[in-house]
């Protein structure tokens, strides 16, 4: 009678037991031994983090080594900050760590889509810039249509792989006014859940958004703003997948100095932070090499008149003009020097390579001189293949914000496969990837402070059309030369920093 007693309790445990099972999707059991080994292949270095990550516990920081650069941004010597005065610190030479607990979170059962957030401007709305109509939209647009191509190629091979479950993009729009993309990263990181996060464009609203995701410990890569403190906040959630203006300007500077012999160079600049902020590497590297900015005016975004700062720079005798701001306003400040009779040469920021300014600037385009992030005449076969998909998808060639949004979010899809869904592995195995990230705009090394350190370019406009040169083409020495190869050629070693 007893066994017969057990039996039956036996049999309503085991009913009870199926019947508190949740309805629909079962419950998705990991083994915790070796569910971090990703599904896709892996070079041994991204083996060996994920190892060390998943091999501690949530009051362990992992030993995952940090990444020290001997040199900020490839800065050259000649223009190097204290170049002559050992300061007592150097920054952003060596790797943020992050030392909280978010890795033993363990991943959730439960999971429909792997969603993904994009923020950038894509609806107009009012700017802090102008204290009008926003401008940044046509950006904003193309940049998402290179990582909707991105999720729909991943969706395409399988989505998340661990799950066979796709991969969702959470859209959200930056409209331009301070704190609202604060908001905007609150409500994707803890009402959509997503697991990482790419954008924006704008300088202003960039800052603002990485320190709220500091706070919520969430990913965020960027592919569309160049301003160069962007990545001297020191976050460790902060990545950057395109080069700076910082690296840019450097680039000019040797160029007008060095190659040309220019010695009076005047700058106009938009009176935002993208122009306040762009210029700051060409001024101080100009000041360095003994030939210092002559006049530098701003102007408001969307001007129609600029004639009172070209004026103030004619009479300032400048051999040259750089502008740094949008592509309109620089076309049209083009278009006006020309019809004053100043014959000066003209460059700009890589803004003025959109379509736009041609448009406007017309036959005064010849011989405008940009800056580039990269080369999107080459003929990569990487890039190549990506400008046929991307034409089939959209209609039209890829420019630099759809290029580089691919590229990011390729660079978190990869992330998310290798380290599962849990933000702070995802941060793990992008901070400390070993090599360069092969994008479709080039080969994306990560600096120590998680910046892109691929090489720029020069854009000339030349016969009705943009020619890209690189340093090397452009007959400019390195833009750095490491310690290293300094020993090796011969020539006197630096301290080390």
């Amino acid at each position: 009678m007893r066994y017969w007693v057990a039996l039956l309790l036996a049999g309503i445990l085991v009913t009870g037991s199926v019947g508190n099972e949740p309805t629909g999707k079962r419950r998705t059991k990991l083994d915790p031994a070796t569910h971090w080994r990703p599904p896709i292949q892996a070079d041994a270095q991204t083996l060996e983090v994920l190892r060390r990550i998943n091999s501690v516990d949530a009051y362990e920081v992992p030993d995952l080594g940090l990444r020290k650069d001997e040199n900020y941004a490839f800065t050259a010597e000649k223009v190097k900050p204290f170049g002559y005065v050992e300061p007592f610190k150097r920054h952003f030479l060596e790797q943020m760590e992050y030392t909280g607990p978010g890795r033993a979170k363990p991943e959730p059962d439960h999971v429909d889509t792997v969603k993904i957030g994009f923020i950038g401007p894509i609806m107009s709305t009012v700017s802090v810039a102008t204290g009008g109509k926003s401008h940044e939209e046509p950006m904003g647009i193309k940049m998402l249509q290179g990582v909707r191509l991105a999720i729909e190629e991943a969706n395409a091979s399988g989505g998340y792989l661990r799950r066979k479950i796709p991969f969702q993009l959470v859209v959200s729009n930056d409209n331009g006014l301070w704190g609202a993309s604060g908001n905007e990263i609150v409500k994707m990181a803890y009402k959509d859940k997503v697991w990482a996060i790419l954008g924006t464009i704008d300088g202003a609203n960039s800052h603002i958004a990485i320190r709220v995701a500091l706070k919520a410990e969430i990913v965020m890569m960027n592919s569309g703003d160049t301003d160069p403190t962007f990545i001297e906040t020191n976050i460790p959630w902060v990545f950057r997948c395109m080069g700076d203006d910082r690296q840019m300007g450097y680039l000019l500077v040797d160029y007008m100095y060095h190659r040309l012999g220019l010695k009076r160079v005047g700058i106009i600049r938009a009176s935002n932070r993208y122009g306040r902020f762009g210029v700051r590497e060409i001024r101080d590297g100009s000041r360095r090499l003994g030939r210092p900015v002559v006049l530098e005016m701003a102007y408001k975004v969307g001007a129609e008149d600029y004639s009172l700062q070209l004026e103030r720079l004619n009479r300032a005798g400048v051999d040259a003009v750089v502008h740094w701001g949008d592509a309109s306003d620089g076309a049209h400040i083009l278009n006006q020097m020309r019809k004053m009779g100043m014959d000066q040469p003209f460059f700009a920021c890589d803004r003025c390579l959109l379509e736009e300014f041609v448009e406007i600037a017309g036959p005064n385009a010849e011989g405008v001189v940009c800056t580039s992030p990269w080369n999107p005449a080459r003929t990569d076969p990487k890039y190549v293949a990506f400008r046929g998909r991307f034409r089939k998808r959209f209609g039209e060639d890829p420019e630099t914000y759809a290029a580089h949004g691919y590229d990011g979010m390729n660079m978190l899809i990869w992330a998310i496969q290798m380290a599962g869904l849990n933000r702070a592995k995802i941060r793990d195995v992008l901070a400390h990837r070993a090599e360069p990230w092969p994008g479709v705009t080039g080969d994306i090394p990560l600096s120590a402070c998680l910046d892109d350190l691929g090489e720029v370019f020069l854009a000339k406009r030349e016969n009705g059309r943009w020619n890209y040169y690189s340093r090397e083409e452009l007959e400019l020495p390195p833009r750095y030369v490491p310690l290293r190869d300094r020993v090796k050629r011969g020539a006197p070693a630096l301290s080390a920093r």
